[in-house]
């Protein structure tokens, strides 16, 4: 069972460090707890024993460190990648009706720069409700933002902030339609508020399937890691080795909450074609087909009822038909109505693939643009039919 990743109550990250001479040191994400200053100082025999050395006057610097190869590539993936990414705070309002009280909230959650005008690329559960929304850079410089578009369907929103150009450091695109399970793949984000956090794994598969926020629908093609993905990560991108945004992370399997190296990402090439729509539109347009409810039979999908007007309405589709009855008892007149579900029309297939459920239907239909002329396949009255379909637009 997927789990959403924003957080919506504030959370704190407590880690105990056991030194080697057993001093125990609590901290948070901001302070060292435990101690009245930001670090304990050293004795002598803690530098020691950690191999550590102090640096003064007339001593020279530590030689840099000897990288490996993967080392190496991990390090460049992040320098590059780091300054696109950004740690999205939320601040919310719940109010409790009974005790007429308000409560508020906080969340947190990643995003991605994606140009030089201030568009911030997150998950919409991340910001879903805020009042208030808040953009960290890795400069630590923090700028309000606000939602500008969003899909709760596929969960995408785009922010908008005011920012200096400077700030502004667009991450580069990659594509999902080439990923091979196997490949190196990097997360990039803020779980648990931890700012700038790389963890780092492999496509571990494509083309899952999960449900969407949306009831009755469904989000496709989506790709699963095993990098390390936690509380917070969600918004956040999914890296190949050179650097590029193949994925933006929005839910993790797990039973406690954390991550159990099964993690899951939206494919960038479904991003990249909705993001002009919800920068102009504010929403994704999508193609309207009419068909108000479907129930599905061994027949096909059974057609129940199609939205007066719309499309469906307009090619002609049958639905259950209303039937008005008239009959004279004495000198009363009774009028009665029964649903004839007898006159439906039944879809087997569009433009030749079969459908056999509603999600099929609704996968078809997601290929196309407003506009576009579907062919249906349709049982009707027990002969087989063609009827030609225009979609709107919804």
């Amino acid at each position: 069972m997927s789990r959403i990743l924003s957080q919506r109550q504030s959370t704190q990250l407590f880690t105990s460090l056991i030194l080697a001479t057993g001093i125990t040191i609590g901290a948070t994400a901001t302070a060292w707890l435990g101690s009245d200053s930001a670090w304990p100082p050293k004795a002598a025999a803690q530098l020691a024993l950690t191999g550590e050395t102090t640096v003064g006057a007339g001593t020279a610097a530590p030689p840099p460190a000897t990288l490996s190869p993967e080392e190496q590539a991990n390090i460049r993936v992040y320098e590059k990648a780091n300054p696109s990414v950004v740690n999205i705070d939320t601040s919310i309002v719940q109010y409790d009706r009974f005790f007429m009280s308000a409560t508020p909230g906080q969340g947190s959650g990643s995003g991605s720069v994606i140009d030089k005008r201030g568009h911030i690329l997150t998950n919409f559960h991340v910001v879903e409700g805020a009042q208030k929304i808040e953009v960290t850079f890795a400069s630590s410089n923090s700028y309000p933002a606000r939602v500008i578009g969003h899909d709760a369907e596929q969960d995408i929103a785009i922010l908008r902030v005011d920012a200096p150009a400077d700030e502004l450091v667009p991450i580069e695109l990659g594509r999902s339609d080439n990923l091979r399970v196997g490949q190196q793949a990097y997360v990039l984000g803020n779980p648990f508020g931890l700012d700038g956090t790389l963890t780092t794994g492999i496509i571990s598969s494509l083309n899952r399937t999960l449900g969407s926020r949306v009831e009755g629908r469904s989000m496709k093609s989506i790709i699963q890691t095993d990098a390390a993905m936690n509380p917070g990560n969600s918004g956040g991108p999914l890296i190949d080795s050179s650097g590029r945004m193949i994925g933006m992370n929005v839910a993790i399997a797990s039973n406690s909450g954390q991550s159990a190296g099964v993690g899951f990402a939206i494919p960038v090439n479904r991003i990249k074609q909705m993001i002009p729509d919800l920068i102009e539109n504010g929403r994704i347009v999508r193609p309207d087909h009419g068909i108000v409810a479907v129930m599905e039979t061994d027949r096909g999908l059974k057609v129940v009822k199609v939205n007066p007007g719309g499309p469906a309405d307009a090619a002609g589709l049958r639905g259950f038909r209303i039937v008005r009855e008239r009959r004279k008892q004495g000198n009363i007149v009774y009028e009665t109505t029964r649903m004839d579900r007898n006159s439906a029309d039944y879809i087997v297939a569009i433009d030749g693939v079969p459908v056999e459920g509603y999600s099929d239907l609704l996968e078809q239909i997601d290929k196309h643009e407003p506009g576009d002329t579907l062919m249906l396949s349709v049982i009707r009255d027990g002969n087989q039919i063609k009827v030609p379909l225009t979609l709107g637009s919804t």
